[in-house]
């Protein structure tokens, strides 16, 4: 897919989005955020509610995010963790592959206005029956660093390791380990064999306009919510042969997912978003209004 987005509008979107994390502004939310998981929920929510500031925060997923997608052995065990409006739905990584029920494990580091470090997050590919769109529910993540959620608010890093990096061999490693549930990742993927594919649209693109909290990370009420990026980021990325992953170790989901996955992709480039500073519905629903916002955030950046 050719993207929408001239080059100078892109740099110009991407030059805004880096600009607005700041590694002092982080470290100061980090405190805070431990401060504020001490209090009640229903505090934590309020306070959320009432927050006030710029209308998107930058969030860079940085080069070599690392995606697996595993088929779902066990649908009714998998469903109970949606929220409700919502039904498993299958879809496929790349464009051509056998759709199929799944869950993705996401494994990243990123770089936004709120957080900084690396992240595993378990998704759900779901309809949501109200708007018909494929969604991305997430129902469990790890991190080495601060995290908010509707369903358990602010919390502090959950892990006692968290490496997502690569090698000179070339090689993508990933080691996380939760200390407070039984989440383990550990893999590594070899790039020497992997090309470039187009990867599925809908998952990718519409995907990525819907998505939603499920399991312990949901609230009754919460919205699913929408990033924006240039389309362009997500038209192709590596697909890795599944001889070149190994994974060691894989807990997250265990009582409902096959024991390997099925497809595995890694962008080789970073990737820019702008989000809402706390979850809340977007009105984006298709491709091209996601490219006229984008353009619209690139001129505001002159």
């Amino acid at each position: 897919m050719e993207s929408r987005i001239a080059p100078s509008e892109l740099r110009r979107f991407i030059g805004s989005t880096e600009d607005s994390v700041s590694p002092r502004a982080v470290a100061g939310l980090y405190g805070r955020a431990e401060m504020l998981a001490r209090l009640p929920l229903r505090v934590q929510r309020w306070i959320v509610s009432k927050a006030r500031g710029p209308e998107y925060m930058g969030f860079v997923v940085e080069p070599y995010c690392t995606f697996l997608a595993y088929e779902i052995r066990d649908e009714a065990a998998a469903s109970r963790l949606l929220p409700p409006g919502y039904r498993l739905l299958a879809t496929s990584m790349f464009e051509g592959e056998t759709q199929r029920t799944c869950a993705i494990l996401g494994a990243f580091n990123v770089h936004a206005s709120v957080f900084w470090g690396a992240r595993v997050e378990l998704y759900l590919i779901a309809e949501n029956l109200r708007t018909g769109m494929l969604t991305w529910v997430i129902c469990d993540v790890e991190s080495n660093t601060i995290n908010y959620d509707p369903g358990q608010g602010f919390s502090p890093a959950t892990t006692d390791r968290a490496i997502v990096t690569t090698s000179h061999a070339g090689e993508v490693i990933v080691d996380i380990r939760s200390r407070e549930r039984p989440n383990d990742l550990v893999l590594t993927a070899r790039l020497e064999d992997a090309a470039m594919r187009s990867l599925d649209q809908r998952l990718w693109v519409e995907g990525n306009l819907s998505v939603d909290y499920g399991g312990r990370l949901a609230h009754e009420g919460s919205e699913p919510f929408g990033l924006v990026f240039d389309p362009g980021e997500m038209s192709r990325a590596l697909h890795l042969p599944m001889d070149s992953v190994v994974v060691e170790r894989n807990t997250f989901g265990a009582e409902f997912l096959a024991e390997s996955p099925f497809s595995a992709a890694c962008f080789p480039f970073a990737q820019h978003f702008l989000t809402t500073s706390y979850p809340r519905s977007s009105p984006i629903r298709d491709e091209r209004a996601l490219a006229d916002l984008v353009r619209v955030q690139a001129d505001q950046a002159r």
